[in-house]
């Protein structure tokens, strides 16, 4: 077998074997015998409610087992087809086999990450906060960065963006911004974006253009819906209003509609000012609080659940997730995955998903990446 058809087959048996972890292939199965039984019951539907959940379930594990086994027997009939056109000596019909086994590995990739944003969350709109790091000019320059890659990411994915809160940098950039993502799926994708971001360049604003290393910091948390109840009791929150101020130190409006709200049990700060409505406001950081809370209810579970999950999903301020190098050579790395690119441009104007995928992936393995830190 030729290379390529071999690299094809190679990828869609990696995927499979991901999507089998993912669902926990032998108790799947086992549980969708169990939902199957369900269904047949005439007394399934004397609870409306519970027959609906019992039928979602079924429907997504059905076709979730369905895809692996569809997958696994189109691999091993396209290699099949490829033995035999090999032995006859057909090379059209080997190419059209390989053609097949690369549609095939696309298709395998794209049902991996579909599975893998199953999360309780994972389908819902998201917020997205960067906050500069020390260093002045260079890490708001830095921040504002960031800002312009997530947005040209969410217009790539045909996200909608809104710009929730927005603190102007002291000369350039900004010290911090809420953007808020609309889309199917936005939190699922965005979610292994949170950490510490490093850029290594020649810095524009050092007259001796001198190499500077800036550091930023993205936390992402959903949008929740409105069916999950999340207590939050008015004692334990602090509200200040201020004047609102957009890019460039330009007032959005003359009053002090801005809102923001400290939870003083978790030290959690939201702010908003996209609203002219100092009661909009208001609503508009209440919804974050509480999506900043549920978040940290998610991670809590998800940590508990995986010890090992835990150490490489703690999120703070030193914990370093993805290195940008401009200079002396180009290149960005993903310090947890290992996943690189040698073309930090494309990766700055909204080129993440590999990243994303990676990082999705590994949350299934368990498996850590050792890779050697880049200056």
């Amino acid at each position: 077998m030729r290379a390529e058809a071999q690299a094809h087959i190679d990828q869609i048996n990696d995927a499979l074997d991901l999507l089998r972890r993912f669902l926990d292939w032998d108790v799947a199965k086992k549980r969708l015998d169990e939902l199957n039984a369900q269904v047949e019951d005439p007394t399934l539907w004397d609870d409306p409610k519970g027959a609906r959940d019992v039928m979602r379930e079924r429907q997504r594990l059905d076709a979730a087992i369905e895809a692996v086994r569809a997958i696994s027997q189109e691999r091993d009939d396209a290699a099949e087809m490829i033995e035999l056109a090999e032995a006859e000596g057909d090379d059209g019909l080997v190419t059209d086999a390989e053609k097949a086994l690369a549609k095939l590995a696309d298709r395998a990739e794209s049902d991996k990450i579909e599975a893998l944003l199953a999360g309780e969350a994972d389908g819902n709109d998201t917020y997205l906060e960067i906050h500069a790091g020390a260093g002045g000019t260079e890490s708001q320059d830095w921040a504002e960065m960031l800002q312009r890659m997530y947005q040209r990411w969410a217009e790539r994915r045909g996200y909608k963006v809104e710009i929730v809160d927005y603190q102007a940098g002291e000369q350039a950039g900004v010290k911090s911004v809420t953007l808020l993502f609309k889309g199917e799926n936005a939190y699922g994708y965005a979610k292994t974006e949170s950490g510490v971001h490093r850029l290594v360049r020649i810095s524009p604003y050092d007259s001796s253009a001198r190499r500077h290393t800036s550091f930023s910091s993205v936390w992402v948390y959903p949008v929740i819906d409105d069916d999950i109840a999340i207590e939050v009791n008015d004692s334990d929150l602090r509200i200040d209003t201020f004047r609102a101020s957009g890019a460039g130190g330009q007032h959005v409006n003359t009053t002090d509609s801005a809102v923001r709200i400290t939870h003083t049990p978790t030290g959690i700060v939201v702010a908003s000012q996209s609203q002219r409505s100092q009661h909009k406001n208001k609503a508009e950081a209440m919804s974050m609080l509480k999506a900043r809370l549920y978040e940290a209810e998610l991670r809590r579970r998800e940590e508990e659940a995986n010890a090992v999950e835990a150490s490489k999903t703690d999120i703070g301020w030193g914990n370093q997730i993805r290195s940008y190098v401009l200079q002396p050579y180009q290149m960005v790395k993903d310090l947890r995955t290992g996943v690189t690119s040698t073309s930090p441009n494309d990766v700055l104007d909204g080129d993440l998903d590999k990243f994303m995928a990676a990082a999705l992936s590994q949350r299934v393995t368990g498996e850590s990446v050792e890779v050697e830190d880049i200056e």
